[in-house]
């Protein structure tokens, strides 16, 4: 990245974790009434360029064209509904938190997501009949409780590349650096506009900072995987019948004539 391009500094952004004095505050204010639940940001359908994220009530939300924090903890989910999902409240009837296993909802059972036959490309027309999107939880500036984004097939292709080629290989982990989120419209071979995300490295956390993110990232891990699987799917790309579908490997092809990269090839 360019430096002019450098707009926020690890320096100037304070990060701000469930620990020490909050931490006690949380628990003794929460007793009873179970853990602060995470917010919600998201991705627009056909092709938007702005985030919506929560408000201060129920009715208010806000938009904004860019995320900037700490990627604490990232995973794949997994969900088929034997039915058509509708976008409201109905549970899937399988459900994986790790993108390896399911469990069947009305019998328990656990199923294999590699060989599952829902799970394959082709089983629900042009994609598949169990629905992916990978969770990535982002902790912003002065709030201590992250951001849950749910990411689509069409994401994924630019996550990879991004972790893989601009964090990993620079020898971090997603949070021990500062990453930018924004939005890019595209249009798929089928015509389809839509929005993917775009990720940015700014900048490496500092020791004090990488240590108070990666208690955090403890933190999240061990409540992450409890999360209501349905509010993945829910008013947003993922649950749009229209949007692109993912190729055999789970990815989203790269448009024609994209300048992107592909990533790994």
């Amino acid at each position: 990245m360019a430096k002019n391009e450098l707009t926020v500094t690890a320096e100037k952004f304070n990060l701000v974790t469930l620990t020490g004095d909050l931490a006690e505050a949380v628990a003794e204010e929460m007793d009873g009434l179970g853990s602060i639940p995470f917010d919600r940001v998201k991705i627009p359908s056909g092709g938007g360029l702005a985030f919506e994220l929560p408000g201060d009530t129920e009715e208010d939300t806000e938009s904004a064209t860019e995320l900037i924090g700490v990627i604490l903890d990232h995973n794949p989910v997994n969900a088929y509904w034997a039915e058509k999902f509708s976008g409201g409240n109905e549970q899937p009837d399988c459900s994986s938190y790790d993108g390896k296993q399911g469990v069947v909802r009305a019998t328990g059972e656990i199923r294999s997501c590699e060989t599952c036959p829902y799970n394959r490309f082709g089983s629900d027309g042009a994609g598949k009949a169990c629905k992916n999107v990978h969770r990535v939880y982002i902790l912003r500036e002065n709030n201590p409780v992250p951001l849950v984004l749910s990411l689509p097939p069409t994401s994924l292709k630019y996550m990879r590349d991004y972790i893989g080629k601009r964090v990993l290989l620079k020898g971090f982990r997603c949070w021990q650096v500062l990453t930018k989120i924004t939005l890019k419209k595209e249009k798929s071979r089928d015509g389809i506009t839509y929005s993917r995300a775009v990720f940015a490295f700014l900048d490496k956390l500092s020791p004090e900072q990488a240590q108070m993110a990666a208690a955090m990232r403890e933190v999240v891990k061990a409540t992450s995987r409890q999360i209501d699987i349905a509010d993945d799917y829910q008013a947003g790309p993922a649950a749009d019948p229209a949007a692109p579908k993912a190729g055999p490997d789970g990815f989203m092809n790269v448009p024609e004539g994209s300048d992107e990269e592909l990533p790994f090839n």
